[in-house]
């Protein structure tokens, strides 16, 4: 039970700094080479025979890519990102003239936060070069408005993440099957759902409130409540008692499947 206890709170807590470290990617500022970059400036560096150099922007920070030349330099898959800011394409999958473009407005938070992985990628693989002067930076290279807007929604996206992360690794989704013969059936494993975990657990419908239907996830049945790790005083059960929880009909309540005739 201890080393249920202990995989548990260390997956709730891997979470969080996973969303914590990478905020930091946002709040620890961009200070590259001091290199101000128009647009008409930028647009020379496409890679093209006598142009200076290869460069994409993302967020208004600049970087140089020649390493990936194959990939971004004329005829390459992505050419269409150098020499121009296109961080709404990083989401969307845009690449027309339509969608290579900096603006991120009406961006879910899914979206947002795949802008925030390819950053961290750009970050960790290419060299910065400098900011990009317009919507994410003035001529000064202070942040606009409109970058600090962004940010903060990234932020808020990546606080979601980390606990929709604690959610699964409470409520791993179950397995499930359906065959005309048997019905659907449901069941948990110490890997259900793709969260890897100390115990396995027994089904359940999860009802949310605002969200529609009921998903089966696989409950913990011994130990203290979620968010009672030291209590002593519990009654065994895990998170049994969790009034979201709804027991399928025609269960045994600590069976680790459940069928449902067709």
């Amino acid at each position: 039970a201890l080393r249920c206890r202990g995989a548990m709170w260390r997956g709730a807590a891997a979470a969080l700094l996973l969303g914590l470290a990478a905020a930091c990617l946002l709040r620890r500022g961009f200070e590259p080479r001091a290199r101000l970059l128009s647009a008409s400036e930028l647009r020379r560096y496409r890679g093209a025979p006598g142009e200076p150099g290869l460069y994409l922007a993302l967020l208004g920070r600049v970087f140089d890519v020649e390493r990936g030349r194959k990939h971004y330099g004329p005829g390459g898959a992505y050419s269409g990102f150098a020499g121009r800011d296109a961080t709404r394409a990083f989401a969307s999958g845009d690449f027309s003239p339509a969608g290579l473009v900096d603006s991120v407005s009406g961006l879910s938070p899914a979206e947002l936060l795949s802008i925030h992985s390819w950053l961290s990628f750009y970050s960790n693989n290419y060299e910065p070069v400098g900011k990009l002067v317009g919507r994410f930076y003035d001529e000064n290279g202070a942040p606009t408005e409109a970058l600090r807007e962004v940010e903060a929604a990234i932020e808020e996206a990546l606080r979601l993440q980390a606990e929709s992360d604690q959610k699964q690794q409470q409520f791993p989704p179950c397995n499930s099957e359906w065959s005309s013969a048997k019905g659907t059936r449901f069941w948990c494993s110490r890997e259900s759902g793709g969260v890897p975990r100390a115990w396995a657990g027994v089904p359940r419908r999860l009802h949310r409130p605002g969200s529609q239907g009921t998903p089966c996830v696989c409950v913990r049945s011994s130990g203290p409540p979620w968010g009672q790790p030291g209590s002593s005083q519990h009654r065994d059960r895990g998170d049994l008692d969790d009034p979201r929880l709804q027991l399928y009909e025609g269960c045994h309540p600590l069976a680790e499947q459940c069928v449902l005739p067709t």
